[in-house]
């Protein structure tokens, strides 16, 4: 399901609007989100916003285990009827924020509500340690852009692309909802990287690190870095990086900033403690 409101924002405090919410009612697209994928019979799916379980249902046919977590009880009540003899499905009420994710393996294929898109994102991805394997997700427009760019000024994005691959795989018209919200949107697949870029362990720091270096992404390197590297050590990074200095610090990929993040470690741990040279 998807409940209209700015891509990506958190509801401030008002109550689920049961008439609000935009369910994807398209079964050519709903099927074509599934077949993408590649659920295997073995697998454990949630489909975060079940709705009234048209996802679900399709996901049901192609693996053992689906987790549909509603926080709307009056969806739950027919996702509850509808899946009464399907015992591979499993309707849990509860606020997906607040919710467990599973210690086993599993994958996420789902129409969130577009309110707390930025929260969802945060839960299954900044922490690479948990065992998501990938996710299928459909998002507003605009929060895909903005997850997708190759201008990063989110040290979130940042840090979740080190372990995952986030890209937009086809766009979804505003008319394949019911009721239709005011925008459109896309489906955006994650996938976690066969080797991460970065090691488990570093995750929050790296996050730390990076946050106040993007506060302003069209900021040449060669002024950002400065606060953290003597002139030579700067030299020798912009060689590795291949990049001069005017080369804006919000377009480094995240390949440049795995060699940055090793540059910081090992030249300018006062930096990494929280003080800057």
């Amino acid at each position: 399901m998807s409940k209209g409101g700015k891509d990506g924002n958190i509801s401030r405090g008002e109550p689920p609007n049961f008439l609000g919410q935009h369910l994807l009612h398209n079964k050519g697209i709903i099927k074509d989100i599934v077949k993408r994928a590649a659920i295997q019979q073995d697998e454990m799916v949630i489909d975060i916003g079940a709705g009234k379980g048209a996802i679900t249902e399709v996901l049901a046919d192609r693996c053992g285990h689906v987790l549909a977590v509603e926080i709307d009880k009056r969806f739950i009540a027919g996702l509850e009827r509808k899946f009464a003899d399907m015992k591979q499905v499993k309707p849990i009420h509860q606020d997906i924020l607040k919710f467990v994710l599973p210690r086993k393996e599993f994958v996420v294929v789902s129409n969130i509500p577009y309110d707390i898109t930025t929260p969802i994102m945060k839960k299954l991805l900044s922490q690479p340690q948990h065992k998501l394997s990938r996710a299928l997700i459909v998002m507003a427009d605009g929060a895909a852009k903005g997850f997708t760019s190759k201008r990063i000024k989110d040290a979130h994005v940042l840090q979740w692309r080190m372990y995952f691959d986030i890209r937009i795989a086809r766009q979804i018209a505003k008319t394949n909802f019911s009721p239709p919200p005011k925008v459109d949107s896309a489906l955006v697949i994650i996938t976690r990287k066969k080797t991460p870029l970065l090691s488990y362990r570093h995750a929050t720091a790296f996050r730390r690190v990076v946050k106040p270096l993007l506060k302003q992404p069209e900021m040449p390197i060669g002024i950002v870095l400065s606060t953290i590297f003597t002139h030579k050590q700067l030299k020798v990074l912009r060689r590795k990086l291949g990049v001069n200095n005017e080369f804006p610090v919000g377009y480094l990929t995240e390949e440049q900033w795995s060699i940055v993040f090793d540059t910081i470690v090992h030249y300018a741990p006062g930096y990494m403690a929280g003080k800057k040279r």
